[in-house]
């Protein structure tokens, strides 16, 4: 039987942090080439340093002059992606940084798997809810992501001018009888544009927008709190560590609270199972528990590049669900076709609705109108119910 009295914990970083943004750029490429064609083939990463982003990887377009068009745009998009995070630091600019583009065409020997339908990679992928939290998130992951949003979007308005785009948050939640209580403790690093703020000062400014999104009754006495805990944080961003897409994989996911596969999302069009099959995994996963068969549903799936259907679906509820784990296998891969194209054509992700999934988390938050999120509806919840 599992553990109900624990502590848990989960990081979360900004929009601003150094592999953050290199996610951003990814995913702002990817839309670049789903808006021209919904078909295009990206894969694409970035690396960021003092003054400089370099990005490559291989994309393809329905012909070499659109890809070659699309490629030749890279620098803009780069730049309008450091622009809109904040960055206009001496060591790292918008307008001053050198940009490296070495975006190729996609290999044939692998388009030619893809385009049968088949998977675009192998591997393994995992979905994950629970009921902690009204989005079905662990709780531990869901409001450190929320305290992170809070502070960019006061930093970004300019009621808190002094605060930079560089920033980390981490909470370590205790539970009893497997339902979180109490923060035990609160790290928070962030950037800040005067070397004079102290500590004491930076807490001063992010305590109240901490104590907004956390419930009730969480911060008590007992809370530690560790808010800029190494002293100064001016340089940041790039300029202070080098950044790289898909380093973040755990922050992206459940933090820690569900197994993962291995694979990173970002830069990655939809016909690579390391995305797709995780927000398919996670869409089963959600409306398993949404449907009421288990207040804790973990769920994983393999493919074979160039093969379409899946090696197989695991299913295990913790001892949580209503029905047999085997029931609830066979209900998902029945309300639901998991080949890549059908997980494309279910949710919906030949749109360029990526770029807002790169920081903050790719799950717990609310299904868009234009697409975006697709994988948070619970809109599958008679089909399970109906085939288990």
């Amino acid at each position: 039987m599992s553990r109900q009295d624990y502590t848990f914990t989960s990081e979360s970083v900004s929009e601003g942090h150094p592999d953050k943004l290199c996610d951003r750029v990814s995913d702002a490429v990817l839309d670049a080439f789903l808006t021209a064609e919904p078909n295009a083939r990206v894969a694409c990463e970035t690396f960021a340093t003092t003054n400089r982003v370099v990005v490559g990887g291989e994309v393809g377009l329905s012909s070499k002059e659109a890809t070659k068009a699309m490629v030749e745009r890279v620098e803009a998009i780069v730049r309008d992606c450091v622009r809109d995070i904040g960055y206009e630091q001496k060591k790292f600019h918008w307008e001053k940084i050198k940009v490296h583009n070495y975006l190729h065409e996609q290999s044939a020997h692998i388009a030619q798997g893809v385009d049968r339908d088949g998977a675009g990679d192998q591997g393994i992928m995992f979905g994950y809810a629970c009921r902690e939290t009204p989005e079905l998130m662990p709780a531990p992951i869901q409001y450190a992501h929320a305290i992170l949003r809070r502070l960019a979007e006061v930093r970004k308005s300019g009621k808190e001018p002094t605060l930079g785009p560089d920033a980390k948050s981490q909470l370590s939640l205790r539970y009893v009888d497997g339902k979180p209580v109490e923060v035990t403790s609160i790290v928070l690093s962030t950037q800040h544009t005067s070397k004079r703020q102290t500590s004491k000062v930076i807490r001063g400014i992010v305590e109240p927008y901490i104590r907004e999104i956390l419930p009730e009754g969480w911060i008590t006495k007992k809370t530690e709190w560790h808010v800029n805990p190494t002293g100064t944080f001016v340089i940041g961003g790039p300029d202070g560590d080098a950044g790289l897409t898909g380093r973040k994989i755990i922050v992206d996911t459940y933090g820690g609270a569900a197994p993962h596969g291995g694979g990173a999302f970002s830069g990655k069009d939809p016909t690579k199972v390391d995305r797709s099959a995780a927000y398919a995994a996670r869409y089963l996963a959600k409306n398993v528990v949404a449907a009421g068969l288990a207040d804790r549903c973990t769920i994983q799936i393999s493919y074979a590049i160039g093969v379409a259907k899946p090696l197989s679906i695991y299913v295990d509820t913790h001892g949580t669900g209503q029905v047999e784990d085997a029931a609830i296998e066979r209900a998902v891969s029945t309300a639901m076709d998991l080949t890549p194209r059908g997980i494309r054509t279910q949710l919906g992700l030949t749109k360029p609705i990526y770029a807002r999934t790169s920081a903050y988390g790719h799950f717990g938050r609310p299904p868009e109108a234009d697409g975006g999120f697709s994988w948070e509806r619970t809109d599958l919840i008679d089909a399970i119910k109906k085939a288990v």
